[in-house]
């Protein structure tokens, strides 16, 4: 097996040799560099060798095989031509989500996800099209070869995508089976995070003198930073970015965004707000770029919003807090975002805004960087309140105690004499000051989609940091951070409002209902079985689906390619107090 395992250098991805088309979608994305793994990987699948990738997930490998997969597509040939095998039909929606942006300029090039709990018709009716990228689960896949609906006699490409987690989860027979179905001629990628014996196994039988690729975790050097991470809706982002300097009183930070059009409108809404900022991104000149950088040394504004290629090597100290309003494309660059606060032996924070299937995505920076990152939650309008009103009373009671004010006696004995008390005059004043600020609304919670059970996610009318002069507050809908995997949340009674023994049938297409030894009588609630199932397996919650709590067991449906995985990381653990019991219902 060849071996390449070096520090990588980043390359432009006008420099790898992509069609017009790809560069296009690439620059639509925001991406002005390739990461070191698509720097190295890219160049060699537009070879035609096959490659084994040794690479954490999050070091923007998906981009890495899914740009020279499309590249190679004929689109004449209506007929699946590259297979990417994924663990979990999550993993197989991000990739699908990512190739469907890559190919929106190729023409004639179709990406189809197949997986289970996804209706059979669509699938059926993508493959009868022509469909030719497939992302799939290996149990979908394997369910469409045995129907004859899918067929890989066009394969030209088969790509493995955290194959250790495959191996892990039972599909090894299913990942064989494939292989030898898809011609012998064919590409193949292999990208994992370990290499077991097992893996090493099937490289041998199933690749030709393949390059072996290999990015080394970056190492966190950077201890001091206080690392968070809020869960917030996209519209939200916004809402809570101002909150959060309002709240924690920021003068002077970084805000990371992940394109140059964002870094506009986010510069553009922040200075409509009465924050001083500016911006840098790569279509800013030079010159432009040396004011900015020079103004922002000196404290001229508070907060540069920045894309990465730009914020390279800006060096400026005493950065009191870095955003990354967008996810950066990979750890590395995560890493090097937040490094650019905490210097000089000074304690340093760093906050990251996360947004809907992203959680997946934070996750695997976190276990790439083996860093410690909090989740925290969003703070309510009230707590934002009640720091500006004691922020104003304190600048208050110090001018009255220096007595560094011109006296208005004429102008309140007039108020008196017209009838006004003194605590109305000066209530009046309070609020045309802007120490009086409009009551807060209630925060209305957002219910999950397609739950048998429900749980608030903390989306609602939250009320927003307004600009300086404090107008009225817009709602917020954003997401309360999930519970702790360890602290599952405390029972509540409606999540169990009537006492039976519920039935052992799924009625979700692509579920499997499993049956656990807990019930009411043991005052379990629905969040704590999303809690132990993802903080056990490391699965996102999404695998689970309907909860029905009976008196003494619970049903749970769970997606049919998680099931037997779930299974096993489960049954004997403590959980409640109580030791586990988990079986498929009967």
């Amino acid at each position: 097996m060849g071996g390449l395992e070096a520090r990588m250098q980043k390359k432009l991805f006008s420099e790898l040799g992509l069609s017009p088309e790809s560069l296009k979608a690439v620059a639509k994305m925001g991406f002005e560099e390739a990461s070191p793994i698509q720097s190295e990987t890219i160049p060699k699948l537009m070879e035609g060798k096959d490659i084994v990738g040794l690479s954490q997930t999050g070091s923007g490998k998906t981009a890495a095989f899914a740009i020279p997969a499309i590249e190679r597509v004929d689109v004449t040939i209506r007929a699946p031509q590259v297979l990417i095998l994924c663990p979990t039909r999550e993993l197989a929606m991000q990739v699908a989500e990512e190739v469907a942006k890559l190919v929106q300029f190729k023409k004639g090039v179709r990406e189809l996800p197949i997986y289970g709990g996804q209706s059979y018709d669509r699938q059926l009716r993508g493959l009868r099209e022509g469909a030719q990228i497939i992302i799939g689960t290996p149990g979908r896949v394997m369910d469409h070869l045995e129907r004859k609906t899918l067929k890989l006699d066009q394969v030209a490409m088969v790509i493995l995508d955290e194959a250790d987690r495959m191996l892990d989860m039972g599909f090894r027979e299913d990942i064989e089976t494939i292989l030898k179905q898809a011609p012998a001629e064919r590409q193949t990628v292999f990208f994992s995070a370990t290499m077991p014996p097992m893996i090493r196994t099937l490289i041998k039988n199933f690749t030709r003198a393949p390059v072996n690729i290999r990015i080394e975790a970056q190492a966190m050097v950077v201890p001091a930073i206080d690392q968070v991470y809020y869960e917030v809706d996209r519209r939200s982002k916004l809402e809570v970015l101002c909150r959060l300097i309002d709240l924690q009183d920021i003068k002077y930070g970084i805000i990371f965004c992940g394109t140059k059009m964002m870094c506009d409108e986010l510069a553009d809404h922040l200075k409509a707000r009465g924050y001083s900022s500016d911006k840098l991104h790569g279509d800013i000149s030079q010159q432009m770029r040396e004011r900015v950088v020079a103004k922002f040394k000196k404290r001229g504004f508070e907060f540069l919003v920045a894309t990465d290629v730009a914020a390279r090597g800006l060096d400026v100290d005493d950065i009191e807090v870095v955003f990354n309003y967008d996810l950066p494309q990979d750890a590395e660059d995560y890493v090097h975002r937040i490094g650019r606060t905490g210097r000089a032996g000074k304690t340093g924070r760093a906050i990251t805004f996360v947004a809907g299937r992203e959680i997946w995505k934070m996750q695997q920076i976190i276990r790439f960087t083996n860093g410690k990152v909090r989740r925290e939650k969003v703070p309510s309008a009230e707590e934002v309140e009640e720091k500006r009103t004691n922020a104003f009373l304190e600048t208050l009671r110090e001018t009255l105690e220096k007595g560094d004010y011109k006296r208005q006696d004429a102008t309140i004995d007039q108020l008196l004499n017209a009838g006004h008390s003194a605590t109305d005059i000066a209530s009046a004043l309070i609020h045309l000051l802007g120490g009086d600020k409009p009551a807060v609304q209630p925060i209305i919670e957002e219910q999950a989609p397609r739950r048998e059970f429900r749980e608030p996610r903390g989306g609602g009318n939250y009320e927003p940091r307004a600009p300086r002069d404090y107008p009225k507050y817009e709602p917020l809908k954003t997401r309360e951070a999930r519970p702790e995997k360890r602290e599952p949340r405390e029972p509540r009674p409606a999540a169990r409002p009537h006492r039976h023994e519920p039935s052992p049938v799924s009625h979700e297409t692509g579920m499997v209902r499993l049956a656990f030894n807990l019930g009411n009588e043991q005052g379990v609630a629905p969040g704590d079985f999303v809690g132990v199932i993802a903080g056990t397996t490391r699965l996102p919650k999404e695998v689970v689906g309907r909860i029905d709590i009976g008196d003494r067991q619970t049903f749970v449906d769970v997606s049919d390619e998680s099931a037997t995985f779930i299974l096993k990381k489960l049954n004997g653990i403590r959980f409640k107090g109580h030791k586990l019991a988990v079986a498929v219902a009967r």
